[in-house]
């Protein structure tokens, strides 16, 4: 046997850093992908629009009740014959519940968007399970009845989240954002661009009229969906909810 030369150092072999980097961005981009794409069906169903070729769409708003934001894209809504679905925070909806109650008797479709709108409480089963449940009991003692369609917040979904919505008949619902930076609200015209490159028939459309379970500064939503509404009636498209588009039920009694 040979001995060891005296000051001899093992090699390992070891991963460049490049490498070893290239391999996080890789796990973390399938993470996302899994976890908050809107496209993503890897852990359970999650339509993002309805397979068909007819140019119809579903406009869909998510964080509200938020005023004045949400009863001014109502009235615009209503007076052009457009019913759409809004998914709602619990919480929001106990600060505007007239809103609510007003957007349901107008035709418009409401759906669980949570009821804290809490990021850290999207993961765990308990919290998670109450966050659908509480506000469910919201809709109940706002509207009577329950709905049928959950949106999670932020679109994040942990392989949790679809036995609970089974076990509380819920249909998760995707779609596709109108823009990446809508929260941050830039140029209405921007955002409408973006929102109109991304249509397709039978697509479900993502806008915010609240931020989060605060209210926000909604102006250039509100504007935007007035072009976006506008000019997809110009190419042909009609409106309806979400339910509509995928065949499912809105809702259910308590």
């Amino acid at each position: 046997m040979r001995p060891a030369r005296c000051g001899s150092v093992p090699r390992h072999s070891t991963l460049p850093v490049p490498a070893i980097l290239a391999g996080s961005a890789a796990a973390l981009a399938a993470s996302y992908w899994t976890l908050m794409s809107p496209h993503s069906q890897l852990l359970g169903t999650f339509p993002y629009r309805a397979g068909t070729p007819e140019k119809v769409v579903a406009l869909s708003f998510d964080d509200g009740p938020n005023e004045p934001y949400t009863s001014q894209i109502a009235d615009y809504l209503n007076e052009r014959g457009i019913k759409a679905t809004f998914f709602q925070v619990g919480k929001c909806v106990q600060r505007h519940s007239e809103v609510t109650t007003r957007l349901a008797s107008d035709g418009h479709v409401i759906g669980n968007h949570s009821y804290s709108h809490t990021f850290g409480r999207c993961w765990a089963p308990q919290t998670l399970a109450e966050e659908i449940t509480d506000c469910q009991q919201v809709f109940e003692q706002t509207l009577g009845r329950l709905p049928r369609l959950y949106r999670p917040p932020w679109l994040l979904r942990t392989p949790a989240l679809f036995p609970i919505l089974r076990e509380r008949s819920l249909q998760p619902v995707s779609g596709t954002f109108c823009h990446p930076l809508e929260v941050f609200q830039p140029a209405p015209e921007r955002i409408a661009r973006r929102a109109l490159a991304a249509v397709r028939p039978g697509g479900i459309v993502i806008f915010h009229d609240g931020y989060d379970a605060k209210g926000a500064n909604r102006s250039s939503t509100v504007a935007a969906v007035k072009i976006v509404a506008e000019q997809l009636s110009h190419a042909g498209y009609r409106f309806t909810t979400v339910d509509r588009l995928l065949g499912v039920p809105a809702y259910s009694s308590p």
